[in-house]
């Protein structure tokens, strides 16, 4: 649908484009008094509004179920505040640190595990972003700068290359990578001169996107991925595993090769974190690890993504995908392994039939 090109970020504004229904109004306006909203004109034309499993509709247009939290749920689900050394700062692992200059997305995702956050603070102060780059300077063991937030390519050109420069300037970081929707919510902030300014550090950069269906893919946010990686910028991919919107075999599938199509490599896909009010996105562990049976094999190797839960309490990431093999101990006398196939037929192996040294 073509609207004004106009961000829409209250609930009244949903409503005067068409894309909420009144009578859902003072339900999206309690929503809204807790989690940020904020949709753009891009993603707006993306969606179809009378088609209710309408996947874009589905992760941006705010529902009363968010405001249904559980016990198990939590405002800090993965641990960012363990791992917090200062403003802007998670250093979850040796080698890595994760700088979030800014708090603010072009568009918010109803199941954002950091929904207590974004949109309410804002961007670092000057201050205390040369405190987060002096903490950087200080820690010779981090190898590589992840770049998130919020979504930090919401910044000027000339504040993305302020700290792409700052990083440069850092012997031992030496890859800098960048986590972003704004190639699919945004995509024409994806210009030459923000490009330009990804490339000015002379560090190794990778951006990865976030994209959760086939459809956020358009012609436009292809385009803006294509001015990435023509200009030398590798792009890798993450999507949560959504219910109802991507946690079957033939529409997960269909994400990966879109993906793989524009040049970009599946990279994550993960467990849907613990965060306040998002019980109603999330599936059991097993229908993703059956998920991924299913593309493995009838997918490209291209396209396999590594399933991941992010532990609550800051312990990290670990993968969760299907184990193919089995140890069988003694059979006639040999150790065994069994291992199965992608169409699920089962194969002994022999254990041990290494070359001693």
């Amino acid at each position: 649908m073509r609207l004004a090109r106009k961000i829409l970020s209250q609930p009244e504004h949903l409503v005067a484009a068409g894309l909420l229904d009144h009578e859902r109004l003072d339900e999206v306006k309690e929503v809204a008094r807790e989690y940020a909203l904020t949709l753009t004109p891009d993603l707006a034309e993306l969606m179809h509004p009378a088609d209710a499993h309408d996947p874009i509709v589905r992760q941006f247009i705010p529902t009363k179920a968010e405001l249904e939290h559980s016990p198990d749920e939590s405002s800090d689900p993965i641990g960012d505040e363990v791992h917090s050394a200062l403003a802007g700062i998670v250093h979850r692992y040796p080698d890595r640190v994760l700088l979030t200059p800014v708090h603010v997305c072009a568009a918010y995702c109803r199941f954002c595990f950091r929904r207590q956050v974004v949109g309410r603070r804002r961007a670092l102060s000057a201050n205390q972003l040369r405190a987060a780059l002096a903490y950087i300077r200080g820690q010779q063991e981090v190898w590589e700068v992840i770049l998130s937030g919020g979504d930090p390519l919401v910044l000027s050109a000339r504040r993305v290359a302020a700290i792409m420069q700052a990083l440069a300037a850092v012997d031992h970081v030496r890859v800098i990578r960048v986590h972003t929707r704004v190639p699919v919510a945004a995509p024409r902030r994806i210009n030459p001169e923000l490009v330009r300014a990804l490339r000015s550090s002379g560090k190794a950069t990778y951006v990865v996107l976030h994209a959760n269906h086939a459809r956020e893919l358009s012609n436009n946010a292809r385009a803006a991925c294509a001015r990435l990686i023509d200009a030398g910028i590798p792009m890798l991919s993450q999507t949560v595993l959504l219910r109802g919107i991507n946690d079957d075999a033939h529409t997960l599938g269909a994400l990966m090769r879109i993906l793989v199509e524009t040049r970009i490599k599946p990279y994550y896909l993960h467990h849907p974190d613990l965060a306040r009010g998002t019980a109603h996105w999330r599936t059991e562990i097993e229908q993703g690890q059956e998920l991924m049976r299913t593309l493995r094999g009838r997918f490209s190797g291209l396209c396999q993504p590594t399933y991941v839960l992010d532990i609550p309490g800051g312990h990290g990431k670990s993968p969760i995908g299907p184990s193919y093999i089995k140890d069988m101990g003694q059979l006639n006398g040999n150790a065994q392994y069994e291992i199965e196939d992608y169409t699920g037929m089962r194969h002994i192996y022999p254990r041990g039939n290494c070359r001693p040294d």
